[in-house]
């Protein structure tokens, strides 16, 4: 069975998008997706009461598969928890990242875009191990968080070459 990597936008165009934005409830859902790795029904369910900013954990009720889990609060997206909650629906949502993606950076993206392209910015840009990007997108598995990422073919030469010096 063959996937199709799912494309990916980079950090300088997520903050074009949060810049552009005019709802600082849509700028922290895009920056929630993209830094704090989160689904979209994990963005709309999240409330202030489940970020914790002591402990520096951000705690996700009932996400896929009925998992509870912790993250580790990123710092960009510290700004964007007084926002909490939402509410806005799923639908909407979907709705007003699609229509921005394409009014902004003139691509076709969606809620799950941010999700892919963050893991992806951790992997390649931040050098963050695949095991940590996999508990921080809450999969149990590790070949599905291989799915999300796309690995800079630059990044792979230089890594395997220093291996070699």
């Amino acid at each position: 069975m063959t996937f199709k990597i799912p494309e990916t936008i980079s950090e300088a165009e997520i903050n074009l998008l949060v810049k552009s934005a005019r709802k600082n409830k849509l700028k922290a859902a895009i920056v929630l997706g993209f830094y704090q790795g989160l689904r979209v029904s994990e963005v709309i369910n999240l409330t202030k009461s489940d970020v914790d900013m002591p402990r520096g954990f951000l705690h996700i009720k009932q996400g896929k598969g009925k998992k509870d889990r912790d993250l580790p609060i990123m710092k960009p997206a510290i700004f964007y928890f007084r926002f909490l909650p939402l509410d806005v629906t799923r639908q909407a949502l979907h709705k007003a990242v699609k229509k921005l993606g394409k009014e902004v950076l003139r691509k076709d993206i969606h809620f799950h875009t941010l999700r892919h392209s963050g893991a992806s910015f951790y992997l390649n840009e931040k050098g963050i191990d695949i095991r940590h990007i996999q508990e921080l997108l809450g999969h149990s598995r590790l070949s599905t968080t291989q799915v999300y990422l796309h690995v800079n073919p630059q990044q792979l030469k230089n890594a395997f070459n220093e291996a070699w010096k």
